[in-house]
């Protein structure tokens, strides 16, 4: 189990592999960003993507979902997240894509009011199949501090 005295500021963890399908980023787009250029190649040709793209609410799905299998493998004494910071979609993402995550811990400290926990910041790159950023944004994270 990693606690927060296991939390090494400037690591890197590498792991993920996301295998972007079309009736996925259409499946995902009905329910929740139905604009056109989520839901067929024909709406996309006119606009920024050319052809049909995931949501970006999609890649952050799909993104937490390699994170939590992450999590499964390399356990964590965590505690929950109040929130991330500067989320920026940067190259849109295309079915046939495949996605990874690169996660570096940036700072990290005691809380003040419950010294039991300890909160961390990390920058959540995620890259396609060709190594191109294609979001990132910074969390916050709230982990256990080691048993006494």
């Amino acid at each position: 189990m990693q606690y927060f005295e296991d939390l090494v500021v400037g690591s890197v963890a590498r792991f993920g592999a996301y295998a972007v399908t079309r009736e996925e980023v259409t499946a995902f787009a009905e329910a929740y960003d139905p604009q056109p250029f989520h839901l067929s190649d024909e709406a996309a040709a006119e606009t920024y993507f050319a052809r049909l793209s995931a949501s970006g609410w999609h890649t952050c799905a799909m993104t937490m979902r390699m994170i939590v299998e992450n999590m499964k493998t390399n356990q964590q004494a965590g505690l929950g997240s109040p929130g991330i910071d500067a989320l920026q979609w940067l190259t849109p993402v295309y079915p046939g894509d495949t996605l990874r995550c690169e996660s570096e811990i940036l700072e990290k400290r005691v809380s003040a009011s419950r010294p039991e926990m300890g909160i961390f910041k990390s920058r959540m790159r995620v890259f396609n199949q060709d190594d191109v950023v294609v979001m990132t944004f910074v969390s916050n994270g709230l982990i256990s501090t080691r048993p006494a």
